[in-house]
């Protein structure tokens, strides 16, 4: 295999990896790309393992883009979401839902919109070993630090995603139905029906980028948030909606003619929803969006 079928051959794992370190899709690619040309003038001779040669490069140019990230997002207006990798049009006719569901879990929004409270370091590491399954000397040697700090490292990582995720999460069907619930309520601005399917304490995150309207700070508790889509259906706002996949996750996609306006997961917990993340910055979701089943892969 010549050094540039070695090199697409691995670049789905590349973007997948930058991908989950930049909870970007175009600082992903981005990262692949430079990794390419690095890869193009370099010795491959000398090369033993060009995966290991590969993941190494995207992942330092990962965390050099990470921390470059980090500051500039402080400015953001809003809320800061991840942009969505892989949008579809329609829910796919999947033969196990729950395996689906399973394999789509570490790049949903949430988990992503979760990533981001790790400092660059933590995140790598966690990838590194939970998703990618490195074990610590190989985490240890790409990260440049010794295996000891990089297994506190994770333990941190473990220990603050899991404070940040349910712990009794629907299944792949109920989680669906949930979805299909909130979205014909929120369509028709009903606000008690949109109230009986959010926990108490619900959470809604909207990213604008200050590019459209939305949400300045996350909106807390089922009576607000049953409110704000009572006001937007009242003023006329409510805009055609579908469902789709949005990086394998079931969402809602709400169109303004024919341009998508808006895609919007869930997150839920004892058969109630306890978090709404919705991305409307058009910078967001542009290129993103494929027919049914196509698309970039997402592992």
């Amino acid at each position: 295999m010549n050094a540039e079928s070695a090199f697409h051959s691995h670049r789905p794992r590349l973007l997948a990896l930058a991908y989950r370190l930049l909870g970007s899709r175009a600082d992903a690619e981005d990262i692949v790309q430079e990794a390419w040309l690095r890869w193009a003038g370099a010795a491959h001779a000398e090369i033993a393992d060009p995966l290991a040669w590969l993941v190494t490069a995207t992942t330092r140019l990962g965390l050099d883009r990470l921390r470059a990230l980090k500051r500039q997002r402080t400015d953001y207006i809003g809320p800061w979401l991840p942009e969505p990798l892989d949008i579809a049009l329609e829910l796919p006719a999947a033969p196990d839902p729950a395996q689906v569901h399973a394999l789509a879990e570490d790049v949903s929004l949430a988990f992503l919109a979760l990533l981001e409270q790790l400092a660059p370091d933590e995140r790598a590491a966690f990838l590194l070993k939970e998703v990618f399954d490195h074990d610590y000397t190989q985490v240890a040697a790409l990260l440049g630090h010794s295996e000891a700090n990089c297994r506190q490292m994770v333990h941190r990582a473990r220990k603050r995603l899991r404070e940040g995720r349910p712990r009794f999460a629907a299944d792949a069907g109920q989680h669906r139905q949930l979805l299909a619930r909130f979205m014909d309520a929120s369509q028709r601005g009903d606000s008690e029906a949109i109230q009986a399917l959010l926990h108490a304490n619900a959470r809604h995150v909207s990213d604008g980028g200050g590019v459209v309207t939305a949400g300045i700070r996350p909106l807390l508790g089922a009576e607000r948030i049953g409110r704000l889509y009572w006001a937007i259906a009242r003023r006329g706002g409510a805009l055609a909606a579908r469902l789709g996949t949005v990086n394998g996750e079931p969402a809602i996609l709400r169109f303004d003619g024919p341009r998508l306006q808006s895609v919007t997961t869930i997150v839920v917990e004892h058969q109630r929803i306890v978090a709404v993340y919705s991305v409307l910055n058009p910078e967001k979701l542009g290129a993103a969006v494929t027919g049914p089943v196509a698309g970039a892969s997402l592992w």
